[in-house]
């Protein structure tokens, strides 16, 4: 299992919420942008309200990106798992997901397979924030299991 101190999660975080790799403020300025499935995901317990994008060509994600205002948690899990899910197939960007959410709710996972996503191991703790911690992933889970935004 990766070892991640809890400044070293911290930072991760942080990291992730103030440069995030993948937000994007206009997804028309992506070349390709029409043929991005999308999906919006919003948040009743917080201020989170993203828009997911990915660009899925021949069952492998070619691209991901999320605009929207959203919170330090939700921002960075969401930039994280865009990073993750890149170049990756739809089934393996699932099981990723299985892997963090199962983390999450403190059931068995695999911690190789999360790399940054392990920065959220303590989540739980706070379960008000998993609802932010899961918000880009439920969304990419969405997109990936045929829902979409028209």
């Amino acid at each position: 299992m990766l070892s991640l101190t809890n400044e070293m999660k911290r930072e991760i975080i942080m990291e992730h919420y103030n440069s995030p790799n993948n937000k994007v403020e206009d997804i028309t300025k992506i070349s390709n942008f029409e043929n991005f499935r999308k999906i919006r995901m919003d948040s009743d317990s917080c201020i989170d309200d993203i828009t997911i994008y990915l660009d899925i060509e021949n069952d492998v994600i070619k691209n991901a990106y999320f605009s929207g205002v959203a919170c330090a948690i939700s921002t960075a899990s969401t930039d994280i798992l865009c990073d993750m899910v890149k170049n990756k197939s739809e089934k393996d960007a699932l099981y990723i997901i299985s892997q963090y959410e199962n983390m999450l709710y403190e059931k068995e996972y695999d911690s190789e397979v999360l790399e940054e996503l392990n920065a959220f191991s303590e989540t739980h703790k706070q379960a008000a924030r998993i609802k932010c911690a899961t918000l880009g992933a439920f969304g990419i889970s969405k997109i990936l299991n045929g829902e979409n935004d028209e």
